[in-house]
């Protein structure tokens, strides 16, 4: 339609008007035309959406300039990860000798104390053990005390041998120089008689002597003869004695000889006994891992054992976790550059959401992760890829732990470590 037309209309057409003679404008009732509004120019509407638009936009902007200044002061300073988990001690129970399983006292996730009683093993053949040991302990203190009497036995006779061997050997020598005296004797004699026997045969024969004196005579230098001959043989003998005496003589002079040989064999004997005493401590300490006890506080993890098995030494029977737990938090090493051991952080563990547990930086770890894997990377072969690497750090929880929230290892906890200068001050 033109703009330029115009639109007559009754009042009684229109809404909310009233029909009066004033409002038609003439005399009599004669209705005055009314114009119609006009229309407002397309440019003006536009401008005025346009307006509306710049200023919700810079209202957006200036909302999430806000959001983003008060996102960046509120978390300023504050890292986390969520490659976080619980981390612990963990002692492996393990037997130091094998055998039957007799008694099984614990169950899994058990809390025990340090010297508690968690299983035991038959306990026969230890004990047979320990009773032969005892036995052959009993036998090597006996061998000892024999050769300790024999070396003091040793001690007490030599001394004697050598003193009578001495004595011997002198009075050999005595005897020796008596038969050499009485053979001189007798050899005088013997020629005495035989002078005699000579000088009665020619007086004999001039019956100047009897008969009877010169068989007497004869006689007496058989019998003197007889006698020299005996005392050369006492001669004889006498040097015998003196070689025998002194062979006794020498025999003696080796008593320290043999007072070493009954040493060695006392320490022999006694080296015998601590060997003895090692085997029954042996035997006792192999009866009494037959008993095997919690070394530890903790809680029976892992357990692959059960009464009436039979276990071997050093086989795995259950690992008990000990201790405080921590955690473990492996962050990007550009996440480490104002981290100092110290700086409080805040946990959130998986497992209790909306629960905060408070920590702090214990220490960070001298290597990545990947550095002490089992295969570890080995970036001087092939092309070389740059990426980030991951630094374990330990951060321990702070204050006592609540026993309504348990804390096993290897759950997944989101750390955020504060790093302003205030919160480490603090």
């Amino acid at each position: 339609m033109p703009s330029d037309v115009r639109i007559k209309a009754s009042p009684e057409s229109l809404p909310g008007r009233r029909s009066d003679p004033e409002a038609r404008g003439g005399k009599g009732g004669e209705e005055r035309p009314r114009l119609a509004p006009e229309a407002a120019p397309p440019g003006a509407k536009r401008r005025k959406r346009g307006g509306r638009r710049r200023l919700v936009a810079a209202l957006v902007i200036a909302a999430v300039a806000i959001g983003g200044l008060t996102y960046w002061w509120t978390h300023r300073g504050l890292v986390s990860t969520d490659d976080a988990f619980i981390d612990g001690n963990t002692v492996t129970v393990s037997p130091q000798v094998g055998g039957k399983v007799l008694r099984l006292l614990v169950t899994d996730n058990q809390r025990v104390k340090a010297g508690d009683l968690l299983l035991e093993i038959d306990p026969s053949d230890y004990e047979a053990a320990r009773a032969s040991a005892a036995a052959g302990l009993d036998a090597a203190l006996a061998s000892e005390a024999q050769a300790a009497a024999n070396l003091d036995l040793t001690r007490a006779t030599t001394a004697a041998s050598l003193a009578d061997a001495r004595s011997g050997v002198a009075l050999a020598e005595a005897g020796l120089a008596q038969a050499e005296a009485e053979v001189a004797a007798a050899t005088a004699e013997a020629e005495r008689a035989a002078a005699d026997e000579k000088r009665y045969a020619a007086l004999s024969k001039s019956d100047y002597a009897s008969r009877q004196a010169y068989d007497q005579a004869r006689a007496a230098a058989r019998q003197t003869a007889a006698q020299e001959r005996a005392d050369t043989e006492a001669v004889s003998v006498a040097k015998a004695k003196i070689g025998q005496a002194r062979a006794q003589l020498a025999e003696a002079e080796t008593a320290a000889q043999q007072i070493a040989v009954k040493e060695a064999e006392l320490k022999s004997a006694e080296a015998n006994v601590e060997a003895a005493r090692a085997a029954l401590r042996t035997a006792e300490l192999n009866l009494s891992y037959t008993r095997i006890t919690a070394p530890q506080d903790g809680y029976v993890t892992r357990r692959q054992v059960n009464a009436g098995d039979v276990v071997q030494k050093n086989q795995t029977l259950a690992t008990l976790v000990v201790g405080r737990p921590w955690v473990t938090a492996n962050f990007k090493e550009t996440q480490l550059t104002d981290m100092r051991p110290g700086q409080p952080v805040s946990i959130a563990v998986d497992a209790y959401p909306g629960v905060e547990f408070k920590g702090h930086v214990d220490s960070i770890m001298r290597g990545t992760g990947s550095r002490f894997s089992l295969l570890p990377p080995e970036n001087a072969t092939g092309n070389y890829v740059k990426v980030v690497q991951r630094v374990p750090v330990k951060i321990l929880f702070d204050g006592p732990l609540d026993g309504d929230h348990v804390l096993g290892l290897g759950m997944s906890v989101v750390p955020t470590v504060n790093m302003r200068p205030a919160a480490a001050e603090k």
